[in-house]
C-alpha cells in the first residue's frame, strides 16, 4: 500500500487542476471496476456489481490537493501567488514548490530572508502569502514566459513522499495525502474484495473538496446509493502546541467520525462502524472536531438525504508539504471500510 500512495502523492493534482490523478485513476480502475467514466468537471466515477443482489454503497474520497495559482510575473522574473485551499501563511516560506508549466513541471521556492537580516527585521512577523513570492531561478518576466509560466499556472508542494520510523510502526511523510490516502484506501479495498460482496459498489473520487466540496456536491446529486462512507485524513491534536486537546492520536487506529463542522453522522451507521470496529478488532478512535468539512457533508444532502459516515485518517502536519500519517491507521481505515461493505447483505437498510 505504501507503493500506491508514493505513486499517487507523487501526482500533481491542486484543486480545479486535477488532471493528472482523474486520469491515473480511470487508467487505474479499468480493470478493477465494471464501469469507469470521468464525469465534466473531473470527478472519476466507478462502479462494480458483487456476487449477489443488494443496496448501493458509495465509498468516496477526495483527489485535489492544497496548492497555489501564479497571480503576476514580476519584472524580476519572481512570482506573486494566490491560494487554492487551506494554507496557513506560516507554513509557507523557505518551502519547495512545483508549477505545472504549459512545458513541464519546473521547480520552484517560496522565498524567505536570510536568517542573517533577521536582526534587521521582526522575527515575530509572519508574512501574508500576498507579500510572498516564488522564485523559480528566472531573472525577467520573459524568462519566465519563455519556461511555460503564465497567470493561472497552478502550483504544488514540490516534496516526495518519505517513510518514517521503526519497521514495526512505520509512519509516512507527503504532500497531498490529504487525500491521496483515502484515495489508496479505497482503490486497496476495491481490490481485496473482489465481487465478494452484496449490491454495488460505487467508488467516487471527487475534485474540488478543498475549495468547498464542489466535486461531491454535483457527482451526488446524479448518484443514486443508499448509504455512503467518506475517507479523508484528519488534523490530530497529539503534539505539543497549547492549542492541541489530545483527542485525536497519530498510531491509535482510524477515526471514526461523530460530528465536524459539515455534517453530524447519523447514529446508525457511526454505531454501525463501531460495531464492525469491536468484532474485528480495529483499533479505533471517536472523532468531534468542528474544525474540518469532508465530502460526506455534501454527500449527505444528495437526492433525497443519503446516510453517511465518516472514516478521518489521522495526520499530523496537515495542509503542508509534511503531511504525516501512520501505516496502521491507513491500514486500520482500509480493513473498517473492507468490513463494512462485506457486512452488506441483501436486505440491508440504512435507517435515521
Amino acid at each position: 500500500m505504501i507503493d500506491l500512495l508514493k505513486t499517487l502523492t507523487s501526482l500533481h493534482g491542486p484543486s480545479g487542476y486535477e488532471q493528472e490523478v482523474s486520469y491515473f485513476l480511470r487508467d487505474y480502475l479499468k480493470d478493477k471496476a465494471d464501469q469507469v467514466e470521468i464525469d465534466p468537471i473531473g470527478n472519476v466515477i466507478a462502479k462494480k456489481k458483487g456476487a449477489k443482489a443488494g443496496p448501493a454503497i458509495l465509498l468516496t474520497a477526495h483527489m485535489d490537493e492544497v496548492g497555489f495559482i501564479v497571480k503576476k510575473i514580476e519584472a524580476n522574473g519572481f512570482l506573486r501567488f494566490e491560494k487554492l485551499g487551506g494554507n496557513d501563511d506560516r507554513n509557507l516560506v523557505a518551502q519547495t514548490v512545483k508549477l505545472l508549466g504549459e512545458k513541464g513541471h519546473i521547480n520552484g521556492m517560496i522565498g524567505t530572508l536570510s536568517a542573517h537580516f533577521a536582526k534587521f527585521d521582526d522575527a515575530q512577523k509572519v508574512r501574508k502569502h500576498s507579500q510572498l513570492y516564488i522564485d523559480v531561478g528566472a531573472s525577467s518576466h520573459e524568462e519566465v514566459i519563455d519556461m511555460g509560466i503564465e497567470v493561472g499556472t497552478p502550483i504544488t508542494w514540490g516534496t516526495d513522499l518519505q517513510t518514517l520510523g521503526t519497521a514495526d510502526e512505520p509512519k509516512v511523510r507527503a504532500k497531498s495525502l490529504d487525500d491521496r490516502a483515502g484515495c489508496a484506501v479505497i482503490l486497496q479495498v476495491l481490490e481485496e474484495v473482489g465481487n465478494d460482496f452484496a449490491g454495488e459498489l460505487i467508488c467516487l473520487f471527487t475534485v474540488q473538496e478543498e475549495v468547498g466540496l464542489r466535486g461531491a456536491k454535483t457527482a451526488s446529486e446524479h448518484i443514486e446509493a443508499d448509504a455512503a462512507i467518506a475517507i479523508d485524513t484528519t488534523a490530530v491534536s497529539d503534539t505539543l502546541e497549547q492549542t492541541m486537546d489530545q483527542t485525536l492520536h497519530l498510531g491509535k487506529g482510524t477515526g471514526i467520525k461523530v460530528m465536524d463542522a459539515s455534517l453530524i453522522v447519523p447514529k446508525t451507521m457511526k454505531q454501525q462502524l463501531i460495531t464492525l470496529a469491536k468484532h474485528y478488532q480495529i483499533p479505533y478512535q471517536l472523532e468531534v472536531f468542528t474544525g474540518i468539512g469532508t465530502d460526506g457533508g455534501a454527500v449527505t444532502y444528495a437526492n433525497k438525504g443519503i446516510p453517511t459516515g465518516v472514516l478521518s485518517i489521522p495526520s499530523r502536519y496537515t495542509h503542508s508539504a509534511i503531511e504525516l500519517v501512520d501505516v496502521g491507521d491507513l491500514l486500520a481505515t482500509k480493513e473498517l471500510v473492507k468490513a463494512f461493505v462485506k457486512s452488506v447483505t441483501p436486505d440491508s437498510r440504512f435507517p435515521f
